[in-house]
């Protein structure tokens, strides 16, 4: 792997239905691997652990050649808006995709910020964004959109 930073983004027990999800979303990706937690305390399991015996653990995987690695852990930390990703598209078309792909919280939309089911962030952005925003009243009107339409700017 050459990507030395790799987002761990941490699920409470629906890791593997989450990256089954992504990978259909975004091109270019894959599962590359998955480690299941113990079957037994006797490998290793604690009690706060047991009903998790065998499941994924961790699971590798790529979203459009980006490494990523999803965590089942449990409730104890949410995704907050504090972290996203941002997703830079070529053309509305594709700002159009990725919003109906990804956005499941209408209250959570801003700016071209959605949230998805599993509560993780996203920006779905132009990639001219930088050009966009030099425009007369670029930002007002940016803060009046949820998702982002080119031909509004």
């Amino acid at each position: 792997m050459n990507q030395k930073i790799v987002a761990n983004l941490w699920f409470d027990g629906n890791a593997k239905e989450a990256v089954e999800y992504y990978v259909s979303v975004f091109p270019n990706t894959k599962i590359l691997s998955t480690a299941n937690y113990p079957e037994s305390k006797e490998e290793g399991l604690a009690d706060f652990q047991l009903e998790l015996a065998g499941k994924p653990l961790a699971i590798e995987f790529e979203l459009n050649g980006q490494h990523f690695t999803a965590i089942n852990a449990g409730p104890e930390f949410k995704f907050t808006e504090a972290v996203s990703f941002a997703v830079y598209c070529k053309d509305q078309e594709e700002i159009d995709y990725y919003w109906d792909k990804l956005s499941s919280v209408p209250e959570a939309e801003q700016c071209g910020w959605c949230k998805d089911k599993y509560g993780l962030s996203w920006q779905i952005v132009p990639e001219n964004m930088e050009e966009l925003m030099n425009r007369p009243n670029a930002f007002a009107k940016m803060m009046e959109m949820h998702k982002l339409v080119i031909s509004d700017f």
